[in-house]
C-alpha cells in the first residue's frame, strides 16, 4: 500500500528533492544574508570579540550579503537551475574549507572565540552544502 504524501507535510520534505532543494537555498540565503549583514554593522565589536581584523570582518561582509542575495535568486526560480543549486553548493563547502584552514593555520588571527565561532559557522554552512547536494540528488 502507498502513501500520498502532501506538499505541506515534513515528510514532503524527505520525498522531493525539488523541496528540499528549494528550502535548503532559502534558509541559506536568510542566515548568510543575516550573517553577512551583522559583520557589516558590527566590524568594530567583533574585531575585539572574534579578533577579525575591522577590514577583513567587511570585506566578508559584504561578500556573505552578496552571496546570500545571489543564493536567494537562485532559490526562488521555478524550476530551480541545478546548475546554480551545485554551485551554491560547491561555494558552501570551499567556505567550510576555508574557514578551517584559517582556524588550523592561524590565518585570520581569530581569538579563543573567533575559533570557535569559525568551526560553528563552519558546520551550518557545511549543513547547507550537504542538504543542497542530497536535494540535488533526488
Amino acid at each position: 500500500m502507498t502513501t500520498a504524501t502532501r506538499p505541506g507535510r515534513p515528510s514532503a520534505l524527505l520525498t522531493s528533492g525539488e523541496n528540499l532543494l528549494r528550502l535548503s537555498l532559502r534558509t541559506d540565503a536568510v542566515v548568510t544574508g543575516a550573517n553577512g549583514i551583522a559583520y557589516l554593522a558590527l566590524a568594530v565589536p567583533l574585531e575585539r570579540l572574534l579578533g577579525l581584523d575591522t577590514t577583513a570582518s567587511l570585506a566578508i561582509g559584504a561578500f556573505l550579503t552578496a552571496y546570500g542575495l545571489a543564493v536567494a535568486v537562485i532559490g526562488a526560480r521555478s524550476p530551480i537551475n541545478r546548475t546554480a543549486a551545485a554551485g551554491v553548493a560547491i561555494g558552501n563547502t570551499a567556505w567550510v574549507l576555508a574557514s578551517l584552514a584559517a582556524v588550523v593555520t592561524g590565518a585570520l588571527n581569530l581569538t579563543t572565540v573567533g575559533a570557535v565561532w569559525a568551526v560553528m559557522q563552519a558546520m551550518t554552512v557545511g549543513a547547507f552544502a550537504a542538504l543542497q547536494y542530497l536535494g540535488l540528488r533526488r
